[in-house]
């Protein structure tokens, strides 16, 4: 009887951790978008999806929902490239490799809010590095640099390459893993048989990584989707919302503006579009699994 139970009495703990963490905020996320909730409110009123209805005609919402599919897409495009030529750079041995490795990890162990702070001096409009260095090769005229976040093109890509660096290390150790678990005599075989770099690197390496690259996009697009600490360090939505996501709308609405109901509401959109994801991702790598 006693063995019976051990098992659930060790997972409880974080079972309970889980729920307290996550179910309960979720479950209030559900309750406040249907009622008329503002911070510092004393009653609770059922408005049933009038939040919803209200969010849904909001140009700001939809502005949002287009920023956070080209936010997270971009992204991961150039973390799932960045990732790969890191991954088969670091995956044999040269004198520094250790080194290299744990250079690569800084950006995924150093908080992001430190990091985000450090690009906004770096992309900053009066002291920016990068426009110092456009400057002085000629490439750009002194009075004439780009301010990187004031405009909303260039800010919607300065949040991407940013988002970019910062989640970079965690694809590139996950690939890397991938990479180490296929068998050499594989690729040797293929070398011996006349194929190049190339040929080996998109008809076995990728195929044969093909689950693990979906657990990286999957965990990255996660990641992405419902990030806001870049976006809110570095541009805070702006400028007019051209760098404006779900996640830091909600915040905005939520938090800031003091509107619970309608926050919780902008928040209830996202889990419908990350189940989605989530599910067609797990698919397609239970499909490569089995191949």
């Amino acid at each position: 009887m006693r063995q019976r139970w051990l098992g659930p009495a060790m997972f409880m703990p974080a079972i309970l951790y889980i729920f307290a963490l996550v179910g309960v905020p979720f479950v209030m996320a559900f309750v406040y978008s249907v009622s008329d909730v503002k911070i510092g409110s004393e009653g609770y009123h059922f408005v049933g999806l009038h939040n919803f209805t209200s969010v849904i005609d909001s140009p700001s919402f939809r502005q949002a929902v287009k920023n956070s599919f080209i936010f997270t897409i971009s992204s991961q495009i150039l973390v799932l490239i960045g990732a790969n030529i890191l991954a088969l750079a670091l995956r044999d041995a040269f004198p520094g490799r250790r080194f290299m490795r744990f250079l690569v990890l800084l950006p995924w162990v150093a908080p992001v809010s430190i990091g985000s702070i450090g690009w906004k001096w770096i992309l900053d409009s009066v002291y920016s590095v990068v426009n110092w260095v456009l400057v002085r090769f000629h490439f750009v005229k002194e009075f004439d640099a780009p301010v990187w976040l004031g405009i909303p093109k260039l800010a919607i890509i300065s949040v991407i390459l940013v988002h970019t660096w910062h989640m970079l290390p965690f694809a590139t150790v996950i690939l890397l893993a991938g990479l180490t678990a296929i068998p050499r005599d594989i690729p040797e075989a293929a070398a011996v048989d006349g194929a190049g770099f190339f040929r080996t690197l998109f008809q076995i390496t990728i195929p044969m990584m093909l689950p693990i690259i979906n657990v990286a996009v999957l965990f990255g697009a996660i990641f992405t989707f419902t990030d806001m600490t870049v976006i809110y360090i570095l541009t805070r939505g702006g400028p007019f919302d051209s760098t404006q996501v779900i996640p830091s709308l909600a915040f905005f609405t939520g938090i800031l503006g003091s509107d619970l109901s309608e926050g919780a509401a902008i928040s209830i959109f996202m889990v419908p579009l990350l189940v989605i994801v989530s599910y067609f991702m797990l698919r397609t790598a239970h499909r490569a699994e089995v191949t």
